[in-house]
């Protein structure tokens, strides 16, 4: 159809480049000054990815426009600043420059979701030696203050004491851990307590169930939990979503030392129940643990969480798709359509009780995994769940925060998995709430 609207040309042009429209394929069309346009495939199908393309499919510098009507401006916006984002603030010399857009308007809902992903995959690219947990603390603080959040940086003997099982992860590491907890949003104590957690762990060795060198290769990636909470958090304050808001975060490095937890130590956990520490490498969950308990005690009307927990999920699902945990049915589907909103994946993962009885201890409560190599990460997010206020509405994202390869929109390295999910989960449920609250007084009227 595009090709019957086109000069003669062009089309001509096209037909014979063999330009089939495929997703994220970019088409240089010439005319008599050199080049006249560009035509983008968009696919089979919808949502931002194919937009990302533009950025570095279209000449060094050229500054560009969308030429037609869009199904969704936004969508295509975001996919080409998506798209325009590379890592490259470490490298000495110059790369090349994207293309840049004049954005139709009113996309500046667009524009904060980019701004904010770019600040995700920022912290998740940046080394461990140049992101401990003081620096993913403090980023939080610089992400979170400019919307009014109050935020606390929690260390030494009041985190020992408050979160046992937080300190005794970071223990063995000369960076000593930090709990990161926010509150923001509305002040109207009728609007909905919205909470997040996430694992920060900013770089695990496995402790003295050391990994081998090969699995250590992408831990700086295992604070990609907490940097997707943050922008999160930064989202629901900047758009200025009518909840109220909490955030924890768990900053720590899992490290070897004398002073390291040691398989089979026995840790009291903030919900007071003992750990066995059956495996140093499953020291996300304990982290978690301490931070749900403190975060569901508050009675929140939604707790999620977000961490690089298991290979175990990503075994089952692969890089790209987030293993979705939840107690709560009508939440999960919730959370399915606000992912096909979002243009993101998540698949719903069983929280099999049956299973729940292998993570009992003998000399403990529980043990941090189970003995038999069965279902890693159901059992994960059943031992999480054991730590949750009774009727605490829960979800739990088991993600993997990383492109292994460039795609449009998704360049290799980091990246802000489930974000843009949660956020329209979110921001539907207090739209929902608002006209619930609106429905009810004119009735009452």
């Amino acid at each position: 159809a595009l090709l019957e609207e086109m000069p003669d040309d062009a089309a001509a042009f096209l037909r014979a480049s063999g330009f089939a429209a495929r997703l994220g394929a970019v088409a240089l069309v010439p005319g008599r000054n050199g080049i006249k346009g560009a035509v983008l495939g968009l696919g089979d199908g919808v949502g931002p990815a194919a937009f990302g393309a533009l950025p570095f499919g279209l000449p060094e510098g050229v500054v560009c426009r969308f030429a037609g009507p869009l199904d969704s401006p936004e969508d295509a916006v975001l996919g080409f600043c998506l798209g325009a984002y590379r890592f490259s603030q470490l490298k000495t010399r110059q790369e090349r420059a994207p293309a840049r857009l004049v954005p139709p308007a009113a996309c500046g809902h667009a524009a904060m979701l980019a701004s904010t992903a770019w600040l995700v995959r920022d912290l998740i690219n940046l080394p461990a030696n140049l992101l401990g947990p003081r620096e993913l603390a403090e980023a939080a603080v610089a992400a979170l203050q400019p919307f009014g959040a109050v935020v606390e940086i929690i260390e030494g003997e009041t985190l020992s004491s408050s979160y046992p099982m937080v300190a005794a992860v970071g223990a063995g590491a000369a960076r000593p851990p930090l709990v990161v907890r926010a509150r923001g949003g509305a002040a109207d104590a009728s609007a909905k307590l919205i909470s997040l957690v996430g694992k920060g762990v900013c770089f695990d060795t496995g402790g003295y169930d050391l990994k081998p060198s090969s699995g250590m290769q992408r831990m700086k990636k295992d604070m990609a939990g907490a940097a997707i909470a943050l922008g999160i958090a930064r989202l629901l304050l900047a758009c200025q979503i009518p909840v109220r808001l909490e955030l924890r975060l768990g900053c720590v490095e899992n490290s070897v030392s004398g002073n390291a937890m040691r398989p089979l130590d026995v840790l009291r956990s903030r919900r007071g129940l003992t750990v066995a520490v059956a495996n140093t490498d499953a020291e996300g969950r304990l982290v978690l643990a301490d931070l749900l308990a403190e975060a569901s005690d508050a009675e929140p009307d939604m707790l999620l969480d977000f961490a690089t927990l298991t290979g175990a999920a990503r075994t089952a699902l692969g890089p790209d798709i987030a293993a979705l945990f939840s107690n709560d049915d009508d939440m999960a589907a919730e959370i399915e359509t606000a992912a096909r909103a979002a243009h993101e994946a998540v698949w719903r993962m069983p929280l099999h009780e049956a299973y729940d009885f292998y993570l009992d201890g003998i000399e403990s409560d529980l043990k941090n995994i189970s003995d038999k190599p069965y279902a890693g990460a159901v059992m994960a997010a059943l031992f999480l769940q054991r730590f949750l206020a009774p009727g605490t509405k829960w979800a739990h994202f088991d993600l993997f925060g990383w492109n292994e390869t460039t795609r449009p929109g998704r360049p290799e390295g980091g990246e802000a998995q489930c974000m843009r999910t949660a956020f329209e989960l979110v921001a539907r449920a207090a739209r929902r709430g608002k006209s619930q609250d609106e429905g009810g007084m004119a009735s009452a009227a």
